[in-house]
């Protein structure tokens, strides 16, 4: 693994972890307005990504199918839906203001049922990290470094405001700032881990790049719709979510395109 694309995977864990340390010096509990305006936003880098970092760079490499192009798009795209579902239907997890888990019975503690929901949506965009680097290290797979680069920083910008929204609520429930700062950190961790895999893996990876860009792009599209989307309308005010996911589709969609 090239020192560039060892130092790409980690830029979005670096976002989680600066998120996660806001608990060690804000108050214990994050304002509702303030928690929906970091889970617009972060929904709207997700989505800008899907589309300009995955999907349509999926649909470019299958140009040569013509008309069915979007083939392996669209079938990746739902295959990333489907293991997602899977994923939801399969670990016990807890959306954040929520009292319910979802996923089988389980005795595990709040506090770790809360960093599992975060860690499932991490999986995708570590994945999505790791497919697009492989892309680039193959060489003829038209992704350059700026632009595997560019989803990187995308990421790592949501991942920052994910990352004081798993560690505050935890701080609010009662858990010591060190834990709570860890936990954050932890739930981030799968992100590196997946992307260094894929990445490992490229060989088998790269001759279904079209496949593996779209199904990342699917799996960040589930958790948005599923979860983000949610929780950034709850209450009163839910136009500050909608503002500033417009932001974050901006901010992601510039960086794409100006970078890529």
């Amino acid at each position: 693994m090239q020192m560039k694309s060892f130092q790409g995977i980690l830029i979005p864990f670096l976002g989680t972890t600066l998120g996660s340390a806001c608990v060690l010096f804000m108050k214990n509990r994050l304002n509702p307005l303030v928690q929906r305006a970091l889970t617009g936003f972060a929904a709207g880098v997700m989505v800008a990504a899907s589309v300009w970092s995955l999907l349509i760079p999926a649909m470019e490499q299958s140009a040569p199918m013509g008309k069915l192009s979007f083939l392996p798009a669209a079938v990746g795209f739902w295959l990333g839906i489907l293991f997602l579902l899977l994923l939801d239907r399969a670990v016990p997890h807890l959306h954040m203001n929520s009292n319910k888990a979802e996923g089988p019975k389980s005795s595990l503690q709040k506090q770790v049922l809360l960093v599992l929901a975060v860690t499932l949506h991490n999986l995708p965009e570590g994945m999505a990290v790791g497919v697009v680097y492989a892309g680039w290290l193959s060489g003829d797979s038209g992704i350059t470094a700026v632009g595997a680069l560019a989803l990187s920083l995308g990421i790592a910008i949501q991942n920052f405001p994910e990352g004081a929204i798993i560690s505050m609520p935890l701080r609010a429930e009662g858990v010591s700032k060190g834990k709570a700062f860890l936990y954050g950190t932890l739930s981030g961790a799968v992100e590196p881990v997946g992307a260094a895999l894929t990445i490992l893996a490229a060989g088998f990876v790269v001759p279904l790049l079209p496949y593996l860009l779209s199904f990342a792009a699917g799996a960040m599209v589930y958790v948005v719709v599923e979860e983000l989307i949610p929780e950034m309308s709850e209450g009163k005010h839910s136009n500050v979510g909608t503002i500033l996911f417009a932001a974050g589709f901006t901010v992601m969609m510039a960086l794409d395109v100006a970078l890529g």
